[in-house]
């Protein structure tokens, strides 16, 4: 089982500090559009988004600055509720 993390089409806008801030990705021919950004963690070489769509599926993407590339770390379907399995 993989576990490098996928590699994704992310288009953005500019947020109240020029920071780039996702609104909608796309992975094979899926585009999701986020809904709501939940959390964030700005670094100078790379930045987590934790957000979720309209189903409420949470994802938390990473955004590597110094090479150009964003990817999925994580994935939780918002149809699930309760602990996570072990």
């Amino acid at each position: 089982m993989s576990t490098d993390p996928l590699t994704l089409r992310v288009e953005c806008e500019a947020g109240s500090q020029g920071e780039q801030m996702p609104r909608r990705f796309f992975m094979a021919d899926k585009a999701v559009e986020i809904e709501d950004i939940l959390d964030c963690w700005l670094a100078p070489e790379y930045s987590y988004f934790k957000v979720c769509d309209a189903e409420k599926d949470t994802y938390i993407l990473r955004h590597d600055k110094l090479a150009r590339r964003w990817e999925l770390i994580l994935f939780r379907s918002g149809k699930y509720q309760g602990d996570p399995p072990l």
